[in-house]
């Protein structure tokens, strides 16, 4: 059997994309998902993601960790999976879809991609850092020296002694001018850190409003894979019409031989 697959990365944050509306692909094989992620005896990747079909939408998003596991929202993902199905000719320059946190809409001009995110309802302030879940669940937390933070073996720490089995993803930022702030994600599932996360920036932008650290509503995300913007709209119960900005771009195609 051959599988196959594409290449994609978001800033960074790259991905197996497969093109699974005929359900050809053995979606319980968890064992398989990991090793097309293996970055030593496979394609390499931060996560491998399914396109399939919906009854209603114009397409399904079905994300899997690198571990294997099928996890929560991925927002570079999402606009990974976006230029794909625009590759396919699914779309055009406008979309719905539905990923596991619900539906979404987004947009897409050449390699640039606009994905609408879930709304943010509840953000849960501690002393140093905050709380809240943007399609996964993210800790954030302003740290200084943020380059030459270990971000493994903090971020490892927090993921697993602060939010148990379950895990969070671990933000760490660094502000660099009223609009603009510098991100390094840990990534449950990766366990390591990740050159992008789309709903940890997203995750960034929004606390940093509700703390006081911007009163700016279009925030920039300095990366360690690049720059990616988040915008939103603050409503009495929380933050709607949110929007993750930024490219996402088809590296290469090949063939999976089972």
């Amino acid at each position: 059997m051959q599988i196959p697959f594409y290449k994609y990365q978001g800033t960074g944050n790259d991905f197996v994309l497969i093109d699974n509306r005929q359900q050809n692909f053995p979606k319980n094989n968890t064992k398989l998902v990991a090793q097309f992620c293996d970055r030593k005896f496979g394609v390499g990747a931060d996560g491998l993601i399914l396109l399939e079909k919906h009854p209603s939408l114009d397409f399904s998003m079905v994300y899997y960790n690198a571990d294997g596991n099928e996890s929560s929202m991925c927002g570079n993902g999402g606009r990974c999976i976006v230029h794909f199905a625009s590759f396919l000719g699914l779309i055009k320059t406008q979309t719905e879809f539905m990923a596991i946190d619900g539906m979404h809409q987004a947009s897409i001009k050449d390699t640039s991609v606009a994905l609408q995110m879930t709304d943010v309802t509840h953000i849960t302030r501690h002393e140093h850092y905050c709380f809240l879940n943007t399609g996964s669940p993210h800790h954030v937390e302003m740290v200084a020296n943020l380059e030459k933070l270990n971000i493994l073996e903090k971020g490892r720490a927090i993921r697993n002694h602060t939010y148990g089995k379950e895990g969070a993803n671990v933000n760490f930022v660094s502000k660099i001018s009223e609009d603009t702030f510098a991100v390094r994600t840990y990534e449950r599932g990766v366990e390591d850190e990740t050159l992008s996360c789309g709903t940890g920036v997203t995750a960034v932008a929004i606390a940093m409003f509700a703390t006081g650290k911007t009163k700016q509503k279009k925030v920039y995300l300095k990366t360690p894979g690049g720059t990616l913007s988040v915008s939103f709209a603050k409503e009495a119960n929380g933050y709607t019409a949110i929007i993750l900005e930024g490219s996402a771009i088809q590296v290469y195609k090949g063939i999976w031989k089972l």
